[in-house]
């Protein structure tokens, strides 16, 4: 049988784990590709550190680019993180003629529309399912499985700390800061967080998915990002009370005006599934104009569930060998042709159902003056909470779901009920999806 050589550029946890699960899974990969794959040569900063996995028939070396200029490694895997060297090194790998694989979610949603460009044009492949909710085969699904279907919306979770933290606020009543420091200790968030927290990884992962789904070029810079660090258990209660959950979701969908790009905290019923996506688990909600709305589900980390998505990118490519790229499916699902720089909207002009929690005195016609510069704004309510306080003319809670309206209504609103004699701090809002 035929051998395909692969080098990874790194050895850590993903890499480790890719090792491991094409040695377990040696067979079943030859049998579905006609090849073996073997991992021949692999970089690492450290070579004395511990691995997860046997290195005895591995070349090691500390240089990268020995991986990349090897003649007979036929499919470079990019596991460094971070745009450079590894942007370098992946453009270098390409203009050699070899495929390449990468996890690097950073990379392609900042440079992805260039580096696909570049692996065209030499006549290789660029693949990065594991790029996005680890072992979720969203990619694949989108590329492939869904290609009857104009794509209405879709919403993911897609970041595991990020809802790991709202979980356990919700199972616990804890406040953010210990729940984070809870996570870094368990080793599910980082040292310097915000990548996670502030959804920033999370808008990586939305702009691949929006490219996707849209056959639009990637576009990073119009992704409107709200991370988690201020909702406090009083919401997550609340949003209970009224039948929701809170989820940090990313969100794209097609509307007349343009499409909608969004990462923030949502409530969404506690019927739906995705609302029932606990810890550190992955899930996104495609939503498709002939299949209707489809779940995809899985571990959104780890060694073994991330070479899961890694590995199924090297069988994919090791199918076409001996192939034009013309056999290939497109690097974002569509013709490079047939891209559209469609219009983003502003999230000043999107339009949701929002939650509103509002501190206020306890007397009488609070309530009363709330509706009424809301119904001024065009704002009508859809339910109400209104917690009483223990004693009389003590500040209290009012805690509204209101219908649909567009975002800078909204914000309009808002300044004006935080200007009532009756408010006596900042309102919060957090928006509502329904998803269906």
């Amino acid at each position: 049988m035929n051998v395909v050589k692969v080098g990874l550029l790194g050895l850590g946890t993903v890499g480790g784990g890719t090792v491991n699960v094409l040695t377990k899974n040696s067979s079943d990969i030859s049998r579905r590709t006609g090849y073996q794959v073997v991992v021949s040569k692999a970089s690492a900063r450290d070579l004395s550190r511990l691995r997860i996995c046997d290195t005895d028939d591995i070349q090691l070396t500390t240089n990268p680019e020995d991986v990349i200029n090897d003649p007979e490694i036929q499919i470079v895997v990019e596991l460094m993180g971070g745009e450079e060297p590894a942007k370098s090194l992946i453009l270098a790998a390409l203009a050699q003629g070899k495929h390449v694989v990468t996890a690097n979610k950073a990379l392609i949603a900042n440079h992805g529309n260039e580096l696909f460009a570049v692996a065209a044009k030499h006549n290789v492949t660029l693949a990065y399912e594991a790029a996005i909710a680890g072992g979720i085969p969203i990619v694949k699904a989108m590329r492939e499985g869904l290609t009857a279907n104009g794509i209405d919306w879709l919403a993911g979770i897609i970041n595991g700390t990020g809802n790991f933290i709202l979980t356990e606020m919700r199972d616990k009543g804890s406040a953010f800061a210990d729940v984070l420091k809870e996570a870094q200790e368990l080793g599910y968030a980082e040292a310097d967080p915000e990548y996670d927290v502030e959804g920033i990884d999370a808008a990586h992962k939305l702009c691949i998915l929006a490219s996707l789904a849209f056959g639009m070029p990637l576009n990073l810079e119009r992704v409107y990002t709200e991370g988690i660090s201020k909702v406090t258990p009083l919401d997550v209660t609340y949003a209970e009370e009224l039948g929701y959950r809170i989820k940090h979701l990313g969100i794209a969908r097609r509307r007349n005006e343009g499409i909608e790009m969004r990462v923030h905290p949502t409530l969404i019923p506690e019927k739906r599934l995705i609302a029932n996506v606990d810890g550190v688990m992955n899930a996104v909600v495609v939503k498709g104009n002939a299949v209707g709305s489809t779940l995809y589900y899985g571990a959104g980390a780890g060694a073994e569930a991330t070479a899961s998505a890694v590995i199924a990118d090297i069988v994919d490519i090791c199918r076409q060998l001996g192939n034009t790229s013309s056999n290939a499916v497109p690097a974002l699902g569509f013709l490079d042709t047939e891209l559209k720089d469609l219009p983003i909207l502003s999230i000043e002009d999107v339009e949701t159902a929002f939650y509103l929690r509002v501190p206020v005195e306890d007397k009488p016609g609070v309530m009363a003056a709330i509706t009424s510069v809301l119904a001024n704004n065009g704002i009508s309510i859809e339910a109400v909470l209104q917690k009483e306080s223990e004693h009389h003319g003590e500040n209290t809670q009012v805690i509204l779901l209101t219908n649909c309206v567009v975002e800078k209504s909204m914000v309009s609103a808002l300044k004006e009920i935080e200007l009532l004699d009756s408010t006596t701090g900042a309102a919060t809002r957090i928006r509502v999806e329904s998803l269906q």
